[in-house]
């Protein structure tokens, strides 16, 4: 079973204060200059156990922002004022002689057994208080505390949703070259990779998993020991750490995913002969076809945020492809016309792009599109790069990644513009993720 994490927002400071033109970043091409920010370490009062905590929820903070590729974080040896005088009064000029434009300060105290965080964000050059947080919780969640500063300050400045108070689920696979001992594993990680715990024991292989929109459930396909029995779909609750079978479905590829208000969930199943989509209402259990093609093979459906459009891949034409269509009934629309083919279609929680993967020949390609299919653009390249998945704001792509033929399959985020690529560390190999 997965430990809850239980906070208290005593408070939340808009305090944005004077009218002058305010510190934003505003990203729309793939060079960028990242946005200089000090954020000086967290006070901890003086009591040696909270000054430790201090000095770890300011170093992930400092990861957080300094990983999504958009702030440059200004050397802590060269800060020139202390957190609790920086709470307090900082002085601006000072820090501008840094080139510093962003500026953090934090406090911690005890409250009872807990403790509770303060921290403010100011924008220099304005002078101003941007924003700033008043976080109560218990001592193991520290790390959560600074994800969420960290999504605080980058909400702020970015308007865009942080994405740092977020967890990863994929499937794990240890001793990959074994003949007898490969496991496939259900995994769960915060979104940098700490934390990590594994969801199933590997005794039977596991495959596609799906975060519910929630994000306290997770739909995957059972395949039984090494895939010799029938598939099962099974959905595993992260609060209480169990996993329920939903029914056992013909086919191979069910690639499962939830409706956007999570009553249902939608996947490819062969029965009947063709490989096509279906619904499953989560309550009856019922199937309700939704694509009627006799020859083609029709898979890994996602829907629109609004749920009105499912976005899907289909061999109809030859190769496989992508469509879309709405999602009350209707024929699908090819929305793809690169040269190779396209895989594993996954829409925005934007709405505005569609991911999806492309191969072409030898190589591989990360992509996104607009749901009309215009503005197709490659994002990365590689070896292997596959099964797109999105951060929660829409910012950030999520796929598995391989350098070479030996290489270890890893997970490799990049942001939507094409820019800050960077991998994951992860215990073991890759094989699918969703965000």
């Amino acid at each position: 079973m997965l430990k809850k994490c239980v906070f208290t927002f005593l408070a939340l400071l808009s305090l944005t204060l004077g009218a002058a033109a305010e510190l934003r970043i505003d990203v729309t091409e793939g060079t960028f200059k990242p946005v200089p920010i000090a954020i000086t370490p967290f006070d901890g009062g003086g009591d040696p156990a909270l000054a430790k905590v201090a000095e770890d929820i300011t170093q992930v903070v400092r990861n957080d922002l300094e990983s999504c590729g958009l702030f440059k974080v200004v050397d802590p040896n060269a800060h020139i004022q202390s957190a609790r005088d920086v709470m307090t009064h900082p002085r601006f000029p000072d820090w501008k002689i840094l080139n510093a434009e962003a500026l953090v300060g934090g406090l911690l105290k005890r409250n009872g057994s807990n403790f509770q965080v303060d921290f403010r964000l100011f924008d220099v050059f304005t002078e101003s208080q941007l924003t700033g947080l008043s976080l109560g919780t218990e001592p193991e969640n520290w790390r959560r505390v600074a994800h969420k500063i960290a999504d605080e300050i980058y909400e702020r400045i970015t308007g865009d949703k942080g994405y740092f108070d977020t967890r990863i689920v994929y499937v794990a696979v240890s001793n990959p070259d074994s003949a007898t001992n490969v496991k496939y594993r259900l995994a769960i990680m915060d979104q940098d990779g700490e934390n990590h715990q594994y969801l199933s024991s590997g005794n039977t292989d596991v495959g596609t998993p799906r975060v519910s929109p929630c994000g306290t459930k997770v739909a995957y396909v059972d395949y039984g020991l090494h895939k010799k029995d029938l598939p099962s779909l099974r959905v595993f609750d992260l609060n209480s750490g169990r996993s329920e079978s939903i029914g056992t479905v013909d086919g191979q590829r069910m690639s499962p995913r939830f409706s956007p208000n999570g009553d249902h969930i939608i996947l490819s199943s062969s029965k009947g002969g063709a490989t096509s989509l279906y619904k499953m209402d989560l309550g009856s259990k019922k199937l309700e076809r939704l694509t009627s093609s006799t020859a083609a093979i029709d898979v890994s459906p996602c829907y629109n945020p609004e749920g009105t459009q499912l976005v899907y891949c289909s061999d109809r034409g030859g190769k496989p492809q992508i469509y879309v269509k709405p999602a009350g009934g209707g024929e699908g629309s090819r929305i793809s016309f690169g040269q190779g083919a396209y895989y594993t279609p996954v829409w925005s929680p934007r709405g505005d792009l569609i991911a999806f993967t492309r191969q072409n020949g030898g190589t591989f390609y990360i992509g996104v599109m607009r749901p009309d299919g215009s503005g197709e653009r490659m994002i990365d390249s590689g070896y292997l790069v596959e099964g797109p998945t999105w951060s929660p704001n829409g910012r950030e792509v999520l796929y598995v990644c391989q350098d070479s033929s030996r290489g270890k399959k890893g997970l490799c985020s990049i942001d939507i513009v094409g820019f800050n690529k960077r991998k994951l560390n992860i215990p073991d190999q890759a094989h699918e993720v969703t965000w």
